[in-house]
């Protein structure tokens, strides 16, 4: 695949790539075009590893957002992966210069667990 320009750049959780593959993936469909390669992996990984649908994780995003010290880089993969416990927060924290407290940890772990709910 050649790419001749970059349009734009966006941050996206896996959800929502899952759901704008799947509106690719449809469109295809309606044109009859086979899906390339790359196109089918991508709609494979999506569908395997994405836990929410695309407008739970950007409020999840949205929410931790509005937390002190939190990056959008970070917000987006706690909305990937969901984790489960402090030491899985402090896994994505760990090349930060900055270390969370406990305070910190809770609030990420509950919006992390309410979204899942």
């Amino acid at each position: 695949m050649i790419v001749k320009q970059v349009v734009g750049e966006e941050n996206l959780t896996l959800a929502e790539v899952k759901g704008i593959l799947d509106n690719t993936r449809a469109e295809r469909a309606g044109e009859t075009k086979e899906l390339g390669y790359e196109l089918r992996k991508a709609i494979a990984h999506s569908e395997a590893f994405a836990k929410l649908d695309p407008k739970k994780s950007r409020e999840l995003v949205n929410e931790l957002l509005k937390l002190e010290k939190m990056k959008p880089e970070i917000a987006i993969r706690i909305a990937d992966i969901l984790p489960q416990s402090n030491d899985e927060i402090r896994a994505l924290y760990a090349k930060e210069r900055f270390t969370l407290s406990e305070d910190d940890l809770k609030k990420i772990l509950e919006l992390a667990i309410a979204a899942r709910a």
